[in-house]
């Protein structure tokens, strides 16, 4: 293979191509990249040659990519020609909105972080464990603010009972040594994301996993330790190269979190209960009155917590709300 051309495979390796991508190629032409920002009117671009500006196609919305997708590009006018089936995507409604909005894309880990005090909050970590299991990325509980809590311990057991074989790191943010305990999910390649309410450490978490000489590091602020409540300083989803190989994705803070579109990633996160269902006497069992009820025998018996159940049936309930169904022979979506 000529220099060049090793050059360019080895800078999308690097970048997370891989043959799922390279096999959706075919015989279109074009450059590959991957989108580094979305902003509302505009998006750039990182290949195999560095970053640029895309122009964007008439009538393009950029509502519609996230920043991790792959994208072919004329390598003459920098205007976008198609893009990838991706491989992973976070996605979440607003409530108000029918349109998902896109977190991130092509995603191999999820950071979900939250601060060891009044910001650590078992329902909202679960909605965040739900997306990550329906987009097919590893979550992974970053605690951070453990130096301030009189029982860490305490946290990290909540933080481990939420879903089985859940990793939970306990970590400082600003300290160097963040970077080595996240190591294991990060490399050459490997694309993670940070999720969590504002002010709990994700953009001073970015900047360390980035290093220092690394370009402009994300803005960072304070926040109220009476509430937990942080200033947003992330307002644009964005790419960032770690220093030690791989890439990470910084989001703005969610402080609400509407589950949609996530049964299979609740099946997943209630495993305890999803493997009881199929004993129950009747199929469609709602776990509530019926005789024969597997999962609630295993609440009377005690090998289920009645509160994991109780935020079972809440979250099922507000997917199944939260979710269009489509209908009608134009999949006109109906609630």
């Amino acid at each position: 293979m000529p220099e060049s051309l090793d050059h360019r495979a080895e800078s999308l390796a690097a970048l997370g191509w891989t043959a799922y991508f390279a096999d959706q190629v075919g015989e279109w032409p074009g450059e590959p990249m991957r989108i580094g920002m979305v902003h509302r009117s505009r998006m750039s671009a990182i290949g195999a040659e560095g970053s640029i500006r895309l122009a964007l196609p008439p009538r393009t919305n950029t509502g519609a990519y996230a920043v991790g997708d792959w994208v072919l590009v004329d390598p003459l006018t920098w205007t976008i020609l198609m893009r990838l089936e991706r491989k992973t995507l976070l996605a979440r409604r607003v409530e108000g909105s029918a349109v998902p909005q896109l977190a991130a894309a092509n995603v191999d880990t999820l950071f979900i972080a939250t601060s060891c005090n009044a910001d650590f909050n078992v329902g909202r970590l679960e909605r965040y464990l739900a997306l990550a299991n329906q987009a097919g990325t590893e979550p992974v509980i970053l605690l951070t603010k453990a130096d301030m809590a009189d029982d860490i311990e305490t946290y990290r057991l909540q933080a481990e009972a939420l879903q089985r074989d859940l990793p939970v790191v306990i970590l400082n943010p600003r300290e160097t040594e963040a970077a080595a305990s996240l190591a294991p999910w990060c490399g050459p390649g490997r694309t993670v994301a940070l999720v969590g309410s504002s002010g709990v450490g994700k953009s001073t978490l970015v900047n360390t996993l980035v290093g220092e000489g690394a370009g402009e590091p994300q803005l960072t602020g304070g926040i109220r330790e009476h509430d937990a409540k942080g200033r947003h300083t992330t307002t644009a989803r964005s790419l960032h190269a770690i220093a030690g190989g791989g890439w990470v994705i910084d989001t703005p803070g969610m402080r609400t979190l509407h589950v949609s579109d996530a049964a299979e990633g609740i099946e997943t996160l209630f495993a305890e209960i999803t493997e009881l269902a199929p004993l129950c006497r009747f199929r469609d069992c709602t776990h509530e009155h019926e005789p024969g009820c597997a999962v609630r025998a295993a609440v009377a018996e005690g090998s289920l917590d009645p509160e994991r159940l109780s935020r079972w049936r809440k979250l099922r309930d507000e997917n199944r709300v939260n979710t269009p169904v489509m209908t009608g022979p134009r999949g006109n979506k109906k609630r």
